[in-house]
């Protein structure tokens, strides 16, 4: 049986930004044909939305271009530097977050910046929160996520040499 790759996009509340990323690499690993090999999940630094579905905004822009988003928000909690082999921090304040879980000293796995996987991003860019602003930056969000997701399945392959 091949090895599983998992996979956790993490944004605040885990209602927009890490759920459309979430939805875009599911569908990409589904058009590569690894779904038996990867496995992907989002999460939250913070608890404010456990349990629910993606922000209606979010679900609509991705419905409109062919996505499902599919995730119940979910905090990230220490134990979860054990299940997964890439943590995406959608940002620089939650990256920190991140690094503040006593896990993550130990991470043997690859936690970056989400957008750095990007070739075309600037290094250290943010994926910005649309929650507050207009019905634009669900869409900026959108290909923000395709061209990160496009980038983390690359290095994914390369990583594993599939």
């Amino acid at each position: 049986m091949a090895e599983t790759v998992r996979v956790c996009f993490v944004c605040l509340g885990n209602i927009c930004r890490s759920p459309t990323a979430d939805g875009v690499m599911v569908s990409l690993v589904e058009q590569a044909g690894l779904s038996d090999r990867i496995e992907v999940e989002s999460a939250g630094t913070s608890a404010h939305h456990v349990g629910e579905g993606a922000d209606r905004r979010s679900a609509q822009v991705a419905r409109r271009r062919g996505y499902t988003l599919t995730s119940r928000s979910q905090q990230f909690v220490d134990s979860d530097w054990e299940r997964f082999d890439y943590v995406l921090a959608m940002d620089r304040s939650n990256l920190r977050n991140l690094r503040r879980l006593p896990g993550s000293r130990s991470f043997s796995g690859t936690l970056v910046l989400f957008r750095d996987l990007d070739p075309d991003s600037p290094s250290g860019a943010d994926t910005p929160d649309p929650y507050y602003g207009g019905p634009q930056g669900f869409d900026d969000v959108l290909d923000l996520c395709e061209r990160g997701c496009s980038g983390l399945l690359d290095t994914i392959r390369a990583d594993r040499g599939w």
